[in-house]
């Protein structure tokens, strides 16, 4: 009984640490993107976790993809995944689109991959993707017509999504060792912004301003809370840990308000409860 109550508590707790960290990832970056450009930030963030990971290989005991076929789609993967996602995502915040808004439009890229994946889409599924994306055209109508956020914003923010949903595809045909291909993509992400970074605003600030955040992205979230979720998803239960991704947009949301106080309109709590609904009936077991 006491192990089960063990078990069962370091699983809250895992879980919660992991909803917290992911969460927090676009309010460190809204924070550092204050006192840096968005390319500088970038490539020390993966810089910093490209350093991390090759240190805790050797512990991890990670082995890279093989030459050929496997390598290569571990880099495209990395380019899509890592590189263009959090581009866009990053050119978002930095187009004044909100932590909140940002993260809400994220929370339908589970409705996606799931149903793009899927050959024979059930009627649940369907209906949730059609919740998830009336959701999305809430939070996205708010910030455009209402708040007045740039259209630029959004479609970075929209772009990040797309990124994401291709990304995560690619990345679940890796079912060969996909913890190993992690230092192979942080590598590929790395070099997708060196090639931007001469055509692109470069500075940073030598301030806790900007050394907090991208040490907080480059070690906490990209190392730390990724191998978490890896951690969880061995553990077992896949529909439980994607389940913990209904609660990052209003996670976030609540973070946004508290830090920089930036709270969402109704429009978009009403556009993020359809997306959550709508995640609902994407993961709905169906017997």
């Amino acid at each position: 009984m006491f192990v089960l109550s063990k078990k069962s508590a370091l699983a809250a707790t895992s879980t919660s640490l992991f909803v917290l960290l992911w969460s927090s990832g676009a309010i460190f970056s809204k924070w550092g993107l204050a006192h840096a450009s968005p390319f500088a930030f970038l490539l020390i963030r993966f810089a910093i976790a490209l350093c991390g990971l090759v240190l805790l290989a050797p512990l991890l005991k990670l082995k890279l993809p093989k030459g050929g076929k496997p390598m290569l789609y571990a880099i495209a993967t990395g380019v899509v995944l890592l590189g263009a996602y959090q581009i866009f995502y990053l050119l978002a915040l930095n187009t004044k689109v909100t932590p909140g808004v940002m993260a809400t439009i994220m929370g339908v890229q589970p409705i996606l991959t799931v149903v793009l994946m899927e050959r024979q889409r059930s009627a649940s599924r369907l209906f949730g993707l059609a919740l998830g994306l009336a959701g999305l055209i809430m939070v996205v109508y708010q910030g455009i017509g209402l708040a007045g956020m740039s259209w630029a914003g959004m479609l970075f923010g929209l772009l990040a999504l797309a990124s994401m949903t291709l990304g995560s595809i690619m990345q679940k045909r890796i079912t060969d060792n996909p913890l190993g291909t992690l230092p192979v993509q942080y590598l590929a992400g790395l070099l997708l912004c060196g090639i931007f970074v001469p055509f692109q605003p470069f500075h940073f600030e030598h301030s806790a301003g900007f050394f907090l955040p991208v040490l907080w992205m480059g070690l906490v979230v990209s190392v730390l809370a990724t191998l978490l979720l890896y951690r969880l998803i061995a553990q077992g239960n896949l529909v439980n840990v994607t389940s913990l991704f209904y609660l990052v947009p209003a996670v976030t949301a609540v973070m946004d308000y508290l830090i920089f106080g930036n709270r969402l309109a109704a429009l978009s709590v009403l556009g993020m409860l359809l997306i959550i609904v709508g995640l609902a009936f994407v993961f709905r077991k169906t017997s």
